[in-house]
């Protein structure tokens, strides 16, 4: 079989337009995913029961079910039931947040639970208030222990946003199929995307994980 990588060079521009929109749908979905865990996580610690019973069965229904139902769903199935369209784009971010933010409340949730109560004895007896306690003593260790599980969400984000190519979402996996469709070089056209991801997610994991050394005596109590 002969190799032939022109289809690649000749739509780098389509390529690399591609690749932008799959880094930023992964940071803001990242961000959103994140901010969304935190309130989960802290509504299940400190909220009502009736209201942590709710929050458990999102979360274990997110869980269960595979993000790509999740993003058919939102983009096909929920404009039938609500009378509101999402654009692709923001189809795929409402989806990816509310399917990541179920593993990362659980991650934050774990990460406050790791401290050891005598700290917030401790804030308690020199006056603190709870939020006071939680702002400047649980979550600032409790970030430096998370940080190895953060590098796992933001490498989530970033894997799932290929999934985003079954709603059209124009991101790096949509376009890669469609110039093997139209130039009938598949082999060469995901091959280059399977390199993408990786020169993508690689320096992400190094970049936590250095991070991380640096750190982890912080969150150490």
């Amino acid at each position: 079989m002969d190799v032939d990588f022109s289809p690649i060079v000749d739509n780098w521009q389509f390529f690399a337009s591609g690749l932008g929109v799959t880094i930023l749908l992964s940071v803001i979905s990242a961000i959103t995913s994140i901010a969304a865990g935190l309130v989960i996580a802290l509504l299940r610690l400190y909220g009502p029961r009736w209201l942590s019973t709710l929050l458990v069965f999102y979360v274990d229904s997110m869980r269960a079910i595979p993000i790509l139902v999740v993003l058919v769903w939102i983009y096909f199935a929920f404009p039938l039931l609500a009378g509101v369209t999402f654009p692709p784009f923001w189809a795929a971010l409402v989806g990816l947040t509310l399917h990541i933010a179920a593993y990362a409340s659980e991650i934050i949730r774990a990460g406050i639970e790791s401290i050891r109560p005598g700290q917030t004895r401790a804030g308690l007896a020199l006056g603190m208030s709870r939020a006071q306690i939680l702002r400047k003593i649980i979550l600032p260790q409790a970030t430096i222990r998370m940080l190895p599980a953060f590098g796992s969400v933001l490498t989530m984000a970033i894997k799932d946003t290929a999934i985003a190519t079954v709603i059209a979402v124009p991101e790096l996996m949509h376009r890669a199929e469609t110039v093997a469709g139209q130039s009938y070089r598949p082999v060469e056209v995901f091959t280059t995307v399977m390199v993408l991801y990786f020169l993508t997610l690689f320096p992400v994991t190094r970049v936590v994980d250095r991070l991380y050394q640096k750190l982890a005596h912080l969150g150490r109590s």
